[in-house]
């Protein structure tokens, strides 16, 4: 039992939140352009430890030897064809439904039972690094990860340019012990590895909700009313979190019934750290509904001041036509071409008239101003 124990620490990294990959870690993303084959990695796994090839195994040799020597095969393929897959799918056995999903990708979370294996679908989060969010940012990017569970093989398919999984098989093999586990160690470690990187994911999301959420709130004129934030930017955020929210929401019901439902090609002494990746995934779940429901909030709250400001850009309008009102009537009057009107011959009509027209403007404007409209 102490290998169960120490089964987080080997199949999680050293640091959760940190979201640049370590130069010196290989993170191949795409297969080799030298080989036609959409096969990254091919190796059997015989009492925890990989089995030395003379050269690239391919998946036919390995089930050849497990079959003879006992073992598991994994097999790690990216962005297959219809074509490249087939042989592997009749070689293994596995449905053809799982197969045309594999292929196609684009699927929803998942954990589906075909007779003699298992099949999950993991979509994998990146966060995207960027300087200040516009209205065009990219704050994430999604790939997907299909995995076929047997008794003597692990078959996983990858979409997308992230998600690699050989830094992971690496740590794997640094521990004999849990791979002995055979092939249901491998799918907990992708289905922690996976959550891990959610959790990586939201810490950064919610720095930058932060951001818009201070912006929002933040004094900007008179009035405490910000002008500065563009509606568009918090859309294109809760866009982005709606993705989000798509990987992770369905996930938890397959996490669920991997941790509660006794399954023959789950080992029961794995089967108990499934509830571990299934409390992360739920309390990654309810961040993800919160940042959810604070974009709506900031949103309202940044269109209620928008209306604001231009509530108060309004009254201002109207409080200095009130004032301009005074002056053009005067004019008016006294534009009229009549011969007999007051004070038009009066020598002191001008400076009267000027100085009471200025004076019910002047006092307009105190009015106004101490009413707050100006």
């Amino acid at each position: 039992m102490s290998m169960i124990r120490d089964l987080r620490a080997v199949v999680r990294p050293s640091s959760r939140v940190s979201l640049r990959k370590d130069p010196g870690t290989s993170y191949d993303t795409t297969r080799d352009p030298a080989s036609p084959s959409a096969v990254v990695d091919c190796a059997v796994y015989r009492d925890g430890a990989r089995v030395p090839s003379a050269g690239p195994l391919s998946p036919q040799e390995a089930m050849r030897q497990v079959r003879r020597d006992g073992g598991f095969v994994w097999i790690g393929l990216h962005e297959p064809t219809e074509a490249e897959f087939a042989g592997i799918a009749g070689e293994f056995g596995l449905h053809p439904l799982a197969v045309e999903d594999a292929v196609q990708a684009h699927q929803r979370p998942k954990l589906e039972r075909y007779d003699d294996s298992l099949f999950t679908v993991f979509k994998t989060i990146h966060y995207v690094e960027h300087d200040r969010l516009t209205a065009n940012s990219e704050v994430v990017e999604t790939g997907e990860v299909m995995c076929f569970t047997g008794r003597d093989f692990f078959i996983t398919v990858r979409h997308g340019g992230q998600g690699s999984l050989r830094a992971l098989r690496h740590r794997l093999q640094d521990d004999p012990e849990l791979l002995a586990k055979g092939p249901s160690a491998v799918l907990h470690a992708i289905a922690d590895h996976v959550v891990d990187g959610y959790i990586a994911v939201a810490h950064a999301v919610q720095d930058d909700i932060d951001d818009v959420e201070t912006e929002v709130f933040s004094p900007g004129r008179k009035g405490g009313v910000s002008r500065g934030v563009d509606s568009a930017r918090i859309y294109q955020l809760k866009r982005e979190v709606l993705e989000f929210k798509r990987a992770v929401a369905p996930l938890l019901r397959p996490m669920q019934l991997l941790s509660e439902r006794p399954m023959r090609l789950i080992d029961p002494d794995i089967q108990k750290y499934f509830r571990d990746v299934a409390d992360h995934l739920a309390r990654v779940q309810e961040q993800v509904m919160g940042f959810d429901e604070l974009l709506n909030s900031i949103l309202q709250a940044n269109l209620a001041q928008a209306s604001v400001a231009q509530n108060e850009d309004m009254r201002k309008i109207t409080a200095w036509a009130a004032i301009i009102a005074v002056p053009t009537m005067v004019c008016g009057v006294y534009g009229m071409n009549f011969e007999h009107m007051p004070e038009l011959h009066w020598r002191y009509g001008y400076p009267v008239i000027m100085g009471v027209t200025a004076a019910i403007c002047l006092g307009i404007h105190r009015t106004l101003k101490r009413n707050g409209w100006l």
